[in-house]
């Protein structure tokens, strides 16, 4: 929900979307189970027009995720789940000849996607590959960042006369959310093999375009809106794909990620949960003294500090309005001085 795109009908975040891009942990599901009004309010969206779930997860296939998304009630099929070792295949077909040796960091993601399009999977840098996709798996350990080293250093490296075969990363999630809590993700074992081989890899997934071209391009979209839960993988790739992009308050980001988002983090519209779809969504209008308004909350910068003239709500109404007081005033929200009840 950005102030300068702030609507002033009577719509809801779907009018005028021709296809939703859905995050899954954190937006659809969390650990196995569904978050609550995820799956009808998905289900309802597909009535008339396409939903596509975008993922960054590279250890499962899409058939794989599509069948625990049916499991969990959604009109779900493969072709409607796009996941980073899809969008990194569109990367590696710009580098490399169809049914290249293709060295393999990572699990059954990337091998079903690479097997698909004719490539040869290897997992010895000694095989001479043409290429290296890495993605996450759980069983991903030394041996194998240092054998996806070995490879890229094989002609001795960057430095050396040629720049080393193509590095392909399907993400660089820092973290990733499991059972027992927040563990290391893809971007840190990425950035493992980086500080041996010195360079970084071509991104394919979220924050990166790719990901967003892949999905546009197979449902044919034309102005899609992009729903996740996290502002530096969702809402930023979304804003750098110029989509529309909407944060659901289900998953990793609440109040105070929002409140201090940069201008390339901040989504068009704040929901609750789902079901903020279909339901009309309030203008962000704003009033005399400097004030914004959504609904019955008003908001105001004056000086360092961030006043709240009228609680409204006190939910998501005042937190839409405290989001675009503090984003248009251009300062940063370590300057300011935000009351406490604006974070819970």
């Amino acid at each position: 929900m950005s102030p300068f795109r702030a609507r002033r009908d009577a719509s809801t975040p779907l009018d005028g979307i021709d296809a939703v891009f859905a995050d899954l942990d954190g937006v659809v599901y969390a650990g196995p189970g569904s978050i609550p009004h995820a799956v009808e309010s998905l289900n309802r969206t597909k009535g008339d027009r396409a939903v596509g779930y975008i993922t960054n997860n590279a250890s499962r296939s899409d058939a794989s995720v599509a069948r625990h998304l049916a499991e969990l009630g959604l009109e779900v099929v493969p072709d409607d789940v796009v996941t980073s070792p899809q969008a990194a295949m569109r990367l590696l077909e710009e580098r490399v000849e169809h049914g290249a040796l293709v060295f393999v960091v990572g699990g059954e993601g990337i091998v079903s996607e690479l097997e698909k399009r004719g490539y040869r999977v290897t997992r010895s840098a000694d095989d001479g590959p043409a290429a290296v996709v890495q993605g996450f798996a759980p069983e991903v350990g030394w041996r194998e960042l240092a054998e996806a080293s070995f490879a890229l250093n094989a002609n001795g490296g960057p430095d050396a006369a040629g720049s080393g075969i193509p590095w392909i990363a399907t993400n660089m999630d820092w973290t990733i959310p499991v059972a027992r809590g927040i563990a290391p993700g893809n971007g840190t074992l990425v950035s493992a093999v980086h500080t041996a081989v010195g360079r970084f890899p071509v991104v394919a997934g979220k924050p990166e375009t790719p990901i967003f071209e892949e999905a546009k391009r197979r449902f044919g979209a034309d102005r899609p809106l992009v729903v996740g839960d996290r502002l530096d993988t969702d809402i930023l790739g979304a804003n750098r794909a110029g989509m529309a992009s909407a944060v659901v308050l289900t998953g990793i980001d609440r109040a105070k990620q929002l409140l201090a988002a940069d201008a390339k983090s901040r989504p068009d519209f704040i929901l609750g949960d789902l079901r903020g779809l279909h339901e009309t969504y309030p203008a962000v209008e704003p009033v005399r003294g400097g004030a914004m308004q959504v609904g019955g909350a008003r908001v105001r910068v004056e000086g360092n500090r961030v006043e709240i003239l009228a609680d409204g709500d006190g939910g998501l109404d005042l937190l839409r309005a405290a989001c675009a007081a503090i984003w248009s005033s251009g300062t940063a929200i370590h300057a300011l001085d935000v009351p406490a009840r604006l974070y819970s």
